[in-house]
């Protein structure tokens, strides 16, 4: 797949694994928008990877704002006409506490930006996207969203499910959003998949995480830059397939 002139758009980029997706996207030749809520956070990522020579560009961006992100199509329309790729990464996460303790407006609150804010973006940006001849559509998922995983009460993650309902029943829609997604635009040549870049750490986790974002980064890279033959539809950790 050439990276020629080609654009992309992270969401939530300012910091963490989209900032390091921003970087390593601008090291092979692509425009990158660093979509972020916080202007000042926003502008002050993108000068710092333009120091590297990077073509990396602040674009003001609130997943749960309709007017912010149909003001960020606007704008990306009319400076580029196209969008190639499209990082739904912007994630937020709830306070821990028992499923059984957890009052509706706490899920609400974390699906307003991991779940409606990607169909939000999503939405907004897929006239762009179908006009690139290969667009990539890669959601920022977790291994904490896998059904089977949150099944077995063996699995090395039981302990989050235990206290995580918000932000693992989100990724877990946000897999089925992406298999829908998929399942519409492989036709167009439009591949969609969802990945997990691991434990990693960063503000999300309180820097807990045994990853960094630069090695959670990779996988978001690997499927954003895939060619025509790459998978679509599936769910990727660096290491392979996760079960649904």
């Amino acid at each position: 797949m050439t990276t020629s002139q080609k654009t992309a758009l992270i969401t939530g980029a300012n910091k963490g694994i989209g900032k390091e997706t921003a970087r390593r996207l601008a090291a092979l030749g692509i425009t990158v928008l660093i979509g972020a809520r916080n202007a000042e956070r926003g502008e002050a990522a993108a000068e710092e990877l333009r120091a590297d020579g990077a073509d990396v560009r602040f674009v003001p961006l609130d997943v749960t704002d309709q007017t912010s992100v149909q003001v960020a199509a606007k704008h990306i329309d009319a400076a580029f006409g196209r969008l190639d790729i499209l990082v739904n990464n912007a994630a937020i996460a709830a306070a821990p506490q028992k499923p059984s303790e957890t009052a509706a407006a706490a899920v609400r609150q974390v699906y307003e930006t991991n779940v409606f804010g990607v169909v939000a973006v999503t939405h907004a940006m897929l006239p762009l996207l179908r006009r690139s001849p290969a667009a990539r559509i890669v959601n920022m998922s977790s291994e904490l969203g896998s059904l089977a995983h949150q099944a077995d009460p063996g699995s090395p993650w039981s302990a989050y499910y235990s206290v995580l309902l918000p932000y693992c029943t989100s990724k877990s829609a946000l897999n089925a959003i992406t298999v829908l997604y998929a399942n519409e635009l492989r036709a167009e040549g439009i591949l969609v998949n969802a990945v997990s870049p691991g434990y990693c750490s960063t503000d999300l986790n309180r820097h807990t995480g045994i990853r960094t974002a630069e090695e959670g980064a990779t996988v978001v890279v690997d499927l954003a830059t895939a060619g025509e033959d790459g998978p679509t539809g599936a769910f990727f950790a660096e290491d392979g397939p996760i079960p649904w």
